[in-house]
């Protein structure tokens, strides 16, 4: 397994001198190494789902407020069948890909195909801000790459020129080699200068993946991604591949089962002669939960 595995995720924020425009790197890698252990996904599924992952922690960095958090969903015909991304305001991401099996022929440079994988389908972002309504959001997939579907996103719905370069290396091992992105956007009033100058660099993340595999720290790759243009570090910090579930967010699942279904379920798996319990896994780690059936029914007299 490759040594890089073991760094933690960092992601770096930044702005150009001048306002024009907000830079942020994230080194994915322990991230997308965390979810590849967890799903154990095919080399292609570790891709589409690493750069979702990727670009949902880059994404949730932005947020405002300790208590906004974003959800970004793929909903695709290809063979990965879907895939789901959350995050909190500081970049700490879960998610999870519906086919973790999911695999088709590399393309004709050797590359994996996540276009193919993914397919045709839509994007969408739901972002919540504190205790107001939640943002909604929605566009067509544009390649199925992800990293063109995240800046088509933000074009079409929010209005915001936005550069994103995702990438994901899958070592022979099936370990994540090394993953990260980077995502510049452009703010209100920008210089035009500044506005040339990026559409001249972007050529340079178009391997990302290299970048971080070559062992280069973020601001190096904020700078060689900037060229010329001077820019500075707002702060730098570790985000990691953070679940959140617990044994009690579990029963409220149970729970909304309804009293009809759960005793319906019970009387069935005791006519069958199955152990009288029922156990939840959850989407995002693969943590199991098992109850007893005298466990259900107190949880369900307790919310008489």
């Amino acid at each position: 397994m490759s040594e890089k595995r073991k760094e933690s995720s960092m992601i770096l924020r930044g702005m150009t001198k001048d306002g024009s425009a907000r830079i942020t790197v994230l080194n994915s890698t322990e991230i997308v190494g965390t979810a590849i252990g967890y799903h154990h996904t095919t080399p292609t599924a570790s891709a589409a789902l690493g750069r979702l992952l990727t670009a949902t922690s880059i994404m949730g960095s932005m947020l405002g407020e300790e208590s906004d958090a974003i959800t970004v969903r793929i909903k695709c015909d290809g063979p990965a069948g879907g895939i789901l991304a959350c995050s909190d305001f500081k970049g700490n991401v879960r998610g999870y890909i519906d086919n973790p099996g999911a695999d088709v022929p590399k393309k004709s440079n050797g590359k994996l195909d996540v276009g193919s994988a993914v397919g045709p389908g839509k994007l969408s972002v739901i972002r919540k801000a504190g205790k107001g309504e939640p943002y909604f959001g929605t566009v067509d997939l544009v390649s199925g790459e992800i990293a063109e579907d995240i800046a088509s996103y933000y074009a079409v719905s929010e209005q915001v020129p936005t550069l994103c370069a995702l990438g994901v290396l899958v070592d022979v091992d099936y370990s994540c080699r090394a993953a990260g992105g980077v995502m510049i956007q452009l703010l209100p009033f920008a210089d035009p200068e500044t506005v040339d100058a990026i559409e001249k660099n972007a050529e340079r993340l178009s391997s990302v993946t290299g970048l971080f595999d070559s062992g280069m720290k973020n601001s190096e790759i904020a700078e060689y991604a900037l060229g010329e243009i001077q820019f500075d570090v707002f702060d730098e910090y570790q985000v990691g591949y953070v679940c959140n579930c617990s044994r009690e967010r579990t029963e409220s699942v149970i729970l909304s089962l309804g009293r009809e279904e759960l005793e319906k379920m019970m009387a069935e798996k005791t006519g069958a002669g199955d152990r009288e319990e029922v156990e939840l896994c959850c989407q995002f780690c693969d943590r199991k939960y098992v109850f007893s059936f005298d466990e259900i029914r107190a949880l369900m007299n307790s919310k008489r």
